[in-house]
């Protein structure tokens, strides 16, 4: 609908004789001055020379004209604004539309375009802790947008399987004495006592830097692994555990969140290549040496300097995410790459998107780095070498307890207490830091996860308690407030495309399900007048909700 009034707006600025004009479609903050608004008098003012209010009345004869029965009111209003109310049929339609149609909130325009997004991104060796859950929650729902738009969408993630992280771990396990890893949780103190040991003792921090660059030959030779000796054939052997031990724990986080991958990365897959393409940018005067090291001057473009290669001849993050640009395009190109991480690696990005367009330019220019706030306690933020950090398999399990004291039924606890991290972190735009409150997460009070399966469920049971045939021909005089709201479905998913923002999917159903509920205590629904038409709505709320949930990847339980 609002591409439809665009377009009549756009004809009748043709008309007057500014054609050129920037304008803009909105819907008023208050339903009661229409369902939609333009600034089109506003804006065309200075081209036409003549009042906004003169060419807001102007506008609204045109649109009166080519509108026609669609509208039931167009107005003029304020300094120059133009003010447009549907008729109730035309919401009708829409709202028979919503109810019927299994692509409702669905688009084209992408239709033809692939894009691969990266996210989540936990590195074995680790255990996966809340703060990737940002990454995940945020990367799904955007994945979801997208192909909601009609883009063909691939899933990747990409982990640190070999660094100095690993070399930490390692260390710490093999003075154990452990060859046989029984568990992620095993791995995750072995890191934490590492990375103890490598900040509080010389002689420590000199074994795993040796380590570390010890176990990039291993990796690098482990085809040929008959040429490795016992030790090293030892080493491989635990590194190979541990990364699979690591792996099968995020699997079964990645479950419980309902994400899977197309492809999943690894530094050790990217380390050769990234090298090479940095050597070979140090030869073309990209990169340069400095005390052994092989850097990027990020002055030049205004940014900072990183190192790519050590002094120790390793590569770091800057050359595994530039050898993993090449490695994606080389497995699947698309269209578009979205890489997205916290916001603390903004500044990393931007030096190696930087040193990518020098070095491939088209690769650099498609690709774009998405970032998201962090994910904090009241305690502040969280450090997985400190050993201060909440897991995420901790957090979700903590969650279904809390969840299953009021929902026996397991699955429907684990879907509760999935809803309710997903919602506090998709409740906000993608860059804002989120404190986690379990207890206001769960609450079905409002602004909560739960609180919009809640609306769903107990519409869906109205809907099977009747015995009437929903019916738009019972249609009431005027159309009700939540009619007009359902309306505007598609075009949010549109917008939270458009902005890369699932936040707005977010806020716009928590405000019809708050709407549901007033519908719900206003209106008698069954065994009321115009039940027929009710259901129509209900119908409408239902399709709409579920399938906003299913775009921020929330569950939808049968019954809570």
């Amino acid at each position: 609908m609002e591409q439809l009034l665009r377009e009549a707006v756009q004809k009748a600025l043709e008309e007057l004789g500014a054609p050129e004009t920037v304008f803009a479609i909105e819907w008023p903050a208050d339903l009661a001055h229409g369902d939609f608004a333009t600034n089109a008098a506003l804006a065309s003012a200075k081209i036409l020379n003549r009042a906004p209010r003169e060419i807001a009345e102007d506008l609204v004869q045109k649109l009166k004209a080519s509108l026609g029965d669609l509208a039931a009111r167009i107005e003029a209003a304020g300094p120059g604004f133009v003010n447009i109310t549907l008729a109730h049929e035309t919401i009708t339609k829409q709202i028979e539309n919503a109810g019927t149609n299994e692509s409702w909130g669905t688009h084209t325009y992408n239709t033809g375009k692939s894009v691969m997004i990266e996210y989540s991104n936990p590195n074995p060796f680790k255990e996966i802790h809340i703060g990737h859950l940002m990454s995940n929650v945020v990367g799904e729902a955007l994945s979801r947008v997208l192909e909601a738009s009609g883009a063909r969408v691939v899933r990747d993630t990409f982990g640190g399987d070999v660094g100095p992280h690993v070399a930490k771990a390692l260390w710490a396990l093999r003075k154990k004495g452990i060859s046989d890893i029984g568990n992620a949780s095993e791995i995750g103190a072995a890191y934490i006592q590492g990375s103890n040991a490598y900040e509080q003792s010389p002689d420590a921090k000199e074994e795993i830097d040796a380590l570390n660059t010890r176990i990039y030959d291993i990796v690098a030779a482990q085809l040929s692994s008959e040429t490795l000796s016992a030790e090293d054939r030892d080493i491989l052997s635990l590194w190979r555990k541990g990364r699979e031990v690591s792996m099968e724990e995020f699997a079964r986080i990645f479950k419980i969140l309902g994400t899977s991958f197309d492809y999943i990365f690894y530094d050790s897959d990217t380390t050769k290549g990234g090298i090479s393409v940095v050597r070979d940018g140090l030869a073309r005067g990209i990169f340069e040496q400095s005390e052994g090291a092989i850097i990027y001057r990020g002055e030049k473009k205004g940014l900072h300097t990183l190192v790519f290669i050590t002094s120790r001849g390793t590569p770091t993050y800057e050359t595994k995410d530039i050898g993993l640009a090449f490695l994606k395009e080389e497995r699947c190109s698309t269209d578009e790459v979205i890489i997205i991480t916290a916001i603390e690696q903004v500044g990393h990005f931007e030096v190696v998107l930087a040193a990518l367009e020098e070095i491939a330019p088209l690769l650099a220019k498609k690709t774009t780095h998405v970032p998201h706030g962090l994910l904090r306690l009241t305690t502040g933020k969280m450090s997985s070498r400190k050993g201060n950090i909440i897991t995420a398999s901790e957090l979700l399990g903590d969650m279904v307890q809390s969840a299953s004291e009021k929902n026996a039924d397991p699955l429907v606890a684990e879907q509760v207490a999935v809803a309710a991290v997903k919602y506090m972190i998709l409740r906000q735009a993608p860059g804002g830091d989120i404190v986690f409150d379990p207890e206001k997460s769960l609450s079905l009070e409002g602004d909560s996860g739960p609180y919009l399966q809640y609306a769903l469920v107990r519409a869906k049971s109205v809907i099977a308690q009747s015995s009437v045939t929903p019916n738009t021909k019972d249609a009431p005089e005027k159309p009700y407030t939540l009619e007009r709201l359902l309306t505007r479905f598609p075009e949010i998913v549109r917008k939270a495309e458009g902005l890369r923002a699932p936040h707005l999917i977010t806020q716009y159903l928590t405000q019809i399900a708050g709407e549901w509920n007033s519908f719900y205590a206003q209106e008698r629904i069954r065994d009321g007048a115009n039940e027929a038409y009710k259901l129509v709505v209900a119908t409408a709320f239902v399709r709409t909700m579920e399938r906003g949930l299913s775009l921020l990847g929330i569950p939808v339980p049968e019954k809570m």
